[in-house]
């Protein structure tokens, strides 16, 4: 039976990508894209042609009816997000979920994804970790979000634009002045950068830089009292 594999892709180092990962987009009769210029660019990189169909946010359960009816014919689909695992503040959950209810099956191809990346160097303690992604936008509905994550003690990860990290950071360190805070930058690009510190003194660094660019992956430390207690039900 024909198969939709969901491809994990570079977040920005094209190294990152698997030999599973390019095996699977030689092999598929066709390539699902969040953009499909974006994805065109991997591919050209690594000598892959391959026939290229939109699958974004806007038009997913359009697109997902069509990679259905692809699957009928007997072609065989892979998915790619623009950078990462699809699925993770990505499209790709309801392509998946479509497919599936269709009675095909959804292979996933993992790869690289900025939530696990981060994490990875974090450095943080406890077995309760949150993904939020991205927050919205408006303020008022961001510190409501912000506070009802602080309140559950756990470490949590939010990805922020280069426009509005300024905008998360102060609102962070106007609920909470004590959390650890762990910041990625640009990860797995030419000019990654991890710093470390509270919110206000993560704010005061990024202020005192002329531009600020680069996607953001943001680490916030549990609570202490969070982490005893998940120790505690270890004993």
């Amino acid at each position: 039976m024909p198969v939709l594999y969901i491809v994990g892709t570079p977040i920005g180092n094209l190294g990152d990508i698997t030999f599973r990962a390019l095996e699977t987009f030689k092999s598929v009769d066709v390539i699902a894209c969040e953009d499909t210029r974006h994805t065109l660019q991997l591919l050209n990189h690594f000598e892959i042609k391959k026939p290229l169909i939109s699958c974004r946010s806007q038009n997913e359960e359009t697109a997902a009816k069509k990679i259905i009816e692809m699957l009928s014919e007997g072609k065989e689909v892979a998915y790619a997000s623009d950078a990462g695992t699809p699925g993770i503040s990505d499209p790709g959950a309801v392509l998946a979920g479509l497919v599936r209810k269709a009675g095909f099956d959804v292979v996933p191809v993992p790869g690289a994804c900025a939530f696990a990346t981060l994490v990875s160097v974090a450095g943080a303690g406890g077995k309760t970790l949150i993904f939020e992604g991205f927050l919205s936008p408006s303020p008022g509905k961001r510190r409501k979000r912000l506070r009802e994550l602080l309140q559950t003690g756990a470490a949590f990860v939010l990805y922020e634009s280069p426009f509005r990290i300024l905008k998360l950071l102060t609102d962070l360190a106007d609920i909470d002045k004590v959390r650890r805070i762990v910041i990625g930058r640009e990860l797995t690009k030419l000019h990654e950068e991890i710093i470390e510190g509270t919110a206000e003194e993560l704010c005061i660094n990024l202020q005192n830089r002329d531009i600020i660019k680069g996607e953001f992956a943001v680490f916030v430390s549990g609570t202490k009292k969070t982490q005893l207690l998940e120790e505690d039900t270890d004993n």
